[in-house]
This record gives C-alpha cells, structure tokens and sequence, in this order.
C-alpha cells in the first residue's frame, strides 16, 4: 500500500449521522456489494468517541463506507474518561476475533506495540502514528500531512480577516496538534507578515480532556475573539464546538477541522459562522485501508501518508464563505504541490 492509494478515492464521503455510543458497542451492521459478509471490523475510538463530529466521526464513516461495499459489521469502543483502557480496548476487539482492528488516535502510539505482538494473525492500522520503527508486519500507520491543509486555513484567515488578528486553539499541547499550528501560522504570515496569531491549547500534553471540553474550548476561544481575533480555528476535536459558540458570540468567524464542519453541525446559527474546515480525509485513509485488507494488497510494517497531492488533506468550500479567494489558495496549494513552499511542521 504506498501515498498513491489515496488518490483511488477522489470521491466526496458524507458523514453518516450516528448518535454517540459512550460505553462502546455494536454499532449498525450492514451489507453492501462486497462479498466480504464474514468481515468484522474493530474500532478502538480517540477521546471523545463517537459523535464527535469531527476525528472519531470520520473515521466511522471510512469504516460505513467500506461495509457498504464490501458488506461485514462493525464493532466499536470509547476510551474511559482518562483513556486508560486503551490496551482492553484493543484487546477486547482482537479477542472477540474483529479483523482488521484500527486505532483511532496517536494516543495509541504508546501502547499498540505491545499488541499487535500478542496477535500475529489480526491486522491492525493505527491513525497519527509511525508504525515504521515497529515494524509488525501485521500494523499500518495512517498519517497525514495536516501542516499543509493548516497552511492554506492560515491563508484563508489571512485574506478574509478584517483586523489582521487571528487565532488558533488546540485541543492538546503535543506534537501532532503543534503540526497543524505551526502549518497555519504559516500560511497565515505568508500572506501577511504583520498579522497577529495568538496560539492557545485547552490542556497540556497527556491530558487528552482538551480534545472533549466544548466548555474550555469556548472559554479560551472567547478571550481571542475578545483581545481583537475575527477568525478562529480550531484543532480540539469535540471542542471545537466551544469555538463555533464563542464566534457566533462574538460576532466572528470560526475554521473548523477533520471533517466539514459546515455540514456536521446542527445549530444554522454555528453553521454561519463556519468559514472552511481544514480537512483531515480519516475517512478516505480508513476506507483505502479496509479495500487493501479485503482484496488481499495489505502490506504492513509501513507508513502511508496522505497530504496535499494526494488529496489527504484540503479545505473545505461549503456555505461560499472563500468562494472569493479561491484563486490564491489554489495557488499556493500548488506551490506546495511542487516544492516551491517547504510548511514547517513545528511552530
């Protein structure tokens, strides 16, 4: 499996609306085209779990996708409030004999090594994690470039903003969040080397609370919104929420993440303020995954990843909001494309 299996997925994937599963689960079996009716997925979720509207949701919708056309089930669990059966989980799944199992989060990183070991014979994937230093033939890592699509979210908030103030809240101060930061400030003084960006997360590294405290979320993003930012995003997974609700507050505008987020929502008065959403194509990457498991390509002990030329990772245009600056972003979406623009990866 290499960079290119992105690209065998160019079509758009709609979330499936699914109510939140806090305990974990069974989730809706289906049937599809497939002839793949013994196909039992396991889904190990990030924080938050399912409903979040953004990561989780994603990836669920690779998994619906796959089930409809290959047919099989889905069996998929939530992390504890503090995320410490993130081995049962996985475990649970491999037992109750689900293969493929995926890990839905770099959180799993910690522990997944150790797993898969246990089950030579179930394939597992693992998103926002390096597989390539474990090496089991049996694990894929699914990773993104989310430093590029942040970038060009940089650039969208540069060009629209009207006070030359901008801000971005993340979710959880650890590596990965701090790729899409670095990408979108960025993007951001690229356009506008004067441009302010106050930076903020919810909760600091190993406190993963930050990616599901809607509350803290609006909090923080309200003293941007407050200090002077018109336009806000976000990379806090389930607190976004908060974000959207401090910009409808205050009259600003918000970029969502992961999933559209313009679509995701419920509330026409949050929808509005939705400006873009950098989007992180989970659903894509988790679908081409399940493909290369059921026709047999799986290769494991690798990293695929999924970024601007791949279509991995973009923005999203719902609601026309930077329908008028469309032009600039694709021209620096093919700079980056061809080199010419180098995003960093940390700030």
């Amino acid at each position: 499996m290499t960079k290119a299996a992105a690209l065998l997925l160019a079509g758009s994937l709609a979330l499936a609306a699914c109510a939140s599963d806090e305990d974990g689960g069974d989730a809706a079996t289906g049937n599809g085209g497939g002839g793949s009716e013994d196909l039992k997925i396991g889904v190990a979720y990030d924080t938050g779990g399912r409903g979040d509207r953004s990561f989780n949701d994603s990836a669920i919708a690779g998994v619906e996708a796959a089930i409809e056309e290959h047919g099989g089930e889905v069996r998929d669990l939530s992390p504890n409030s503090d995320a410490s059966n993130r081995v049962e989980l996985l475990t649970q799944l491999a037992d109750e004999g689900y293969n493929p199992v995926i890990a839905v989060g770099f959180a799993y990183g910690d522990v997944i090594a150790d797993v898969v070991e246990q089950y030579p014979d179930t394939t597992f994937a693992i998103i926002d994690s390096s597989v390539e230093e474990i090496g089991a033939e049996n694990l894929t890592g699914l990773l993104f470039a989310e430093e590029q699509g942040s970038y060009l979210a940089g650039v969208a908030a540069a060009l629209k903003t009207e006070t030359d103030h901008i801000g971005f809240v993340g979710g959880v101060e650890t590596p990965l969040i701090q790729k899409f930061e670095a990408g979108y400030v960025a993007g951001a003084t690229a356009v506008n080397p004067d441009i302010q960006v106050d930076v903020q997360y919810i909760s600091p590294a190993g406190d993963f609370s930050g990616f599901n405290d809607p509350a803290r979320g609006q909090i923080v993003a309200q003293g941007m919104f407050d200090a002077g930012a018109d336009i806000v995003y976000h990379a806090a997974g389930g607190s976004g929420l908060g974000v959207f609700q401090a910009a409808a507050a205050s009259g600003g505008r918000a970029i969502g993440v992961d999933s559209d987020q313009y679509q995701t929502v419920d509330d026409p008065a949050l929808q509005a303020v939705i400006m873009t959403s950098m989007l992180k194509r989970v659903d894509n990457a988790v679908e081409s995954f399940i493909d290369s498991y059921v026709e047999g390509d799986f290769e494991g002990g690798q990293d695929v990843v999924y970024d601007l030329e791949s279509e991995g990772v973009g923005l999203s245009d719902s609601g026309g909001f930077i329908e008028d600056i469309q032009g600039d972003i694709d021209d620096y979406r093919q700079q980056i494309i061809d080199g010419e623009i180098e995003v960093p990866t940390t700030p």
